[in-house]
């Protein structure tokens, strides 16, 4: 019978493999000073147009709780809560429009004001003045002109674009409740 023969274990050096992401996942974005101060005045000017909308209608909320509230009507807490987010969103996209080189951000940044205008008034008129239809019907304008902002944005910056499809879709319900409301108190 023979022996089994014993030999040396062979070690390898290990061999170094290419990570299988090249740039981190999460990485602390690079603004300077400038761009920093811009983004704040952005995110001002938007959540400013929520505040002072507010405050305009002094309690839209309270009132909101002794509405008819047609299918799919949400809890009043869920507004402040969605409502800020998307003024942040729309902060971040007027943002990187006013940051980007696009020929037409002069354009884009003014149907992104006149929309911020049109929005800080509807609560005026839904709550304060109560005219459902007559508000209905400026937020169909208001839809109008969120729906030409994104597509002046989207050439520009596809982000900044994109950033603002959840506020169209909002209106869009928020459309749905205002003329249900309207046609329950015809």
């Amino acid at each position: 019978m023979k022996k089994p023969v014993l030999t040396k274990p062979v070690f390898r050096k290990p061999v170094l493999q290419k990570p299988l992401l090249t740039k981190p996942v999460f990485r602390k974005p690079d603004l300077t000073a400038g761009e920093i101060k811009s983004l704040t005045v952005s995110l001002i000017i938007s959540l400013g147009t929520g505040i002072l909308s507010v405050l305009l209608t002094g309690g839209g909320m309270r009132q909101y709780a002794d509405l008819y509230k047609p299918p799919l009507a949400p809890p009043g807490w869920l507004f402040p809560i969605v409502w800020t987010i998307l003024y942040i969103l729309m902060g971040v996209a007027s943002w990187r429009i006013y940051e980007s080189q696009g020929s037409d951000r002069r354009l884009a940044l003014s149907l992104y004001g006149n929309q911020l205008l049109l929005n800080m008034v509807w609560p005026l008129l839904f709550f304060e003045l109560k005219v459902y239809f007559f508000a209905f019907a400026w937020l169909l304008l208001l839809w109008l002109l969120i729906y030409l902002t994104i597509r002046q944005f989207l050439p520009i910056d596809r982000r900044a674009g994109l950033l603002l499809v959840p506020y169209l879709v909002w209106v869009t319900f928020a459309g749905y409740l205002n003329l249900a409301i309207a046609l329950h108190y015809l």
